[in-house]
């Protein structure tokens, strides 16, 4: 009886957690988004620490367009202990409207979890990307650097959202 109990309460955390997809409270995606747009190479400049990029270095994104309409997501990061490059691979789709930038991600089939837009250079230069709750934040540039103004922005956005900005580590992006 025990076994059972135990059992599902494993399955019912990890149902829970394949649909983590909602963004945190308060926070919304931008609209208007292009896919077309933000498809290509980000660099990872600032993360809230997470066990799947734990010590990682010289980050990058690169979102490609999959035939059925889905986006294929591969990140990359340099582990320096090691010596050696990781990288997962996943898959996107857009939560509602593909006008939202609003999607949820796998890189582990069925479990999804959210990935938010939630601001957006008006040319696709930087993103702040929040997670399915205030433990994930990115911020994203098309560059290795975001020029300072852009950062102070970025992190007073994230402030006022309530996000600890004071616990983000910041991306060695240099080789």
């Amino acid at each position: 009886m025990k076994l059972w109990r135990n059992l599902y309460l494993l399955i019912s955390s990890l149902l829970s957690l394949s649909c983590s997809m909602s963004s945190p409270k308060g926070v919304k995606a931008v609209e208007n988004f292009d896919l077309n747009q933000y498809l290509g190479l980000w660099y990872e400049i600032a993360r809230l620490d997470n066990r799947f990029e734990c010590g990682l270095e010289r980050v990058t994104a690169n979102y490609m367009l999959n035939p059925d309409g889905s986006v294929k997501v591969i990140n990359r990061g340099f582990l320096p202990e090691l010596h050696q490059w990781r990288k997962s691979i996943g898959k996107a789709k857009f939560i509602g409207s593909p006008k939202k930038g609003s999607l949820k991600v796998s890189f582990f089939w069925p479990f999804y979890g959210g990935y938010h837009v939630i601001a957006l250079h008006p040319e696709y230069r930087y993103a702040l990307v929040a997670g399915p709750s205030r433990n994930y934040l990115w911020l994203l540039s098309r560059t290795p650097r975001l020029e300072t103004a852009e950062t102070e922005s970025l992190l007073n956005l994230a402030r006022e959202l309530n996000f600890p900005v004071d616990k983000l580590i910041w991306v060695n992006q240099d080789e």
